[in-house]
């Protein structure tokens, strides 16, 4: 990988793991310190790398600058001096380093301690799920703009006051009771989910599909798997979801990096080890009594790996999303829901149903209209294309929907 895609592939990666090692060692009233530690390892690394080059091991180089940034400030920050006095008398600088533990389980146990943390009951449920996305995920304040529907304004002042809260009430950095767990555990899907569908699908950077991000999903997803307490079918139901989506990746973009349809996906090119994955866990999440949404949406996304487009199919899918919205309303789950009834009853139903929902500040309402009168009123359908096309934030959206307007 080429130092420019590199840099930020690695914050990505590796700045929440860099952040939450030092937090955890400082003490979450100094958040802002290790967020800045770890902003300030990646400045040098990118002044440095430009001129001497990429390391033969980048992630051990951040380490290393991290680890003696942290060592420096506890040298001489006064600010620490009480939580430390003890160790720095007769210690010398190695054992200082030692501190700052950044071994893979340290790392692990560090962002998940993190992750309850910051999903802590004493914060607003959206100030905790920005928090989850902006310091454990490192999305940007327009990732998490996007994500919450609002202004980059309304996200920084949410996120300030969130930091605040956390300092005030001097919430430690520790796996939360066996009884807390299941209250701060939702919050915590809800930011991974969210990470994987900013990866699956971006508004926020003109991309098809930013692997990066659902991968990162998984793996924050898998930690919540590796922890016997939190090993729950709601986590297993979410996990089988990312597999399920993952397993399209190679199949959803062409060479010149356009979104291919679903319809039109070659299916020799699905990941179906990831499939029998999904399905693993999916088994592992009928486990228990609870119901969640994560389990509806990874029922829908299995039929999704079958491309037969059968009756059976579109029926059970349109079940699977009546379910879902009486679980849980969404717009765009009622937008998807018809249409699978397109495909299940007909498109003359789906129209009258899909009329009444009046989403007209979304392109894909417009989309789900342009393709349901194709074959009834072709004028209808370029008038609804075009209105999408209005509408459509990205070159990619815009790009597939010239081609549905040419092709009609």
């Amino acid at each position: 990988m080429e130092q420019p895609e590199l840099i930020p592939h690695l914050f990505r990666t590796e700045f929440s793991k860099i952040t939450a090692v030092i937090c955890k060692r400082f003490g979450i009233e100094h958040l802002e310190v290790a967020e800045d530690m770890a902003s300030d390892t990646f400045v040098l690394a990118l002044e440095t790398w430009t001129y001497k080059g990429i390391p033969e091991n980048p992630t051990a180089w951040l380490y290393l600058v991290a680890k003696n940034k942290a060592k420096n400030h506890i040298a001489r920050n006064h600010i620490f001096a009480e939580k430390i006095a003890d160790q720095l008398k007769d210690t010398s600088s190695e054992s200082i380093e030692t501190e700052i533990d950044l071994s893979e389980k340290n790392i692990t146990d560090s962002q998940l301690q993190m992750l309850f943390a910051i999903c802590h009951p004493a914060i607003p449920i959206e100030s905790q799920i920005g928090l989850s996305l902006r310091i454990l995920c490192g999305f940007g304040i327009d990732e998490i703009a996007n994500a919450f529907l609002t202004s980059k304004e309304v996200i920084n002042k949410r996120l300030f006051r969130a930091k605040e809260k956390l300092r005030t009430e001097r919430i430690q950095i520790e796996f939360p009771s066996k009884d807390e767990i299941p209250k701060r555990l939702d919050t915590v899907l809800t930011a991974l989910y969210l990470l994987f569908n900013e990866g699956y699908y971006s508004e926020s950077q003109d991309s098809v599909l930013r692997e990066d991000l659902c991968l990162e999903a998984m793996r924050l997803t898998y930690i919540l798997l590796g922890n016997e307490q939190t090993n729950l079918p709601s986590v297993n139901a979410l996990l089988a979801l990312m597999c399920f989506h993952s397993s399209r990746f190679a199949a959803r973009k062409n060479t010149q990096g356009e979104i291919i349809l679903y319809q039109d996906q070659d299916e020799s090119l699905w990941n179906y080890e990831l499939i029998a994955k999904g399905v693993y866990y999916l088994k592992q999440a009928s486990h228990g009594n609870t119901l969640s949404k994560y389990h509806i949406e990874a029922s829908i996304a299995y039929w999704h790996t079958i491309k037969a487009d059968t009756k059976e199919k579109w029926e059970s899918i349109l079940q699977l999303y009546n379910q879902l919205l009486q679980l849980e309303y969404s717009p765009i789950a009622a937008l998807n829901r018809t249409f699978a009834l397109s495909k299940a009853n007909g498109k003359a139903e789906a129209i009258i149903e899909a009329e009444k929902l009046k989403l007209t500040d979304n392109h894909f309402y417009f989309m789900l209209l342009g393709e349901l009168y194709k074959d009834v009123d072709t004028k209808k359908a370029r008038l609804n294309f075009e209105t999408a096309y209005t509408l459509a934030k990205t070159q990619t959206d815009k790009l597939t929907i010239k081609k549905q307007i040419d092709d009609l």
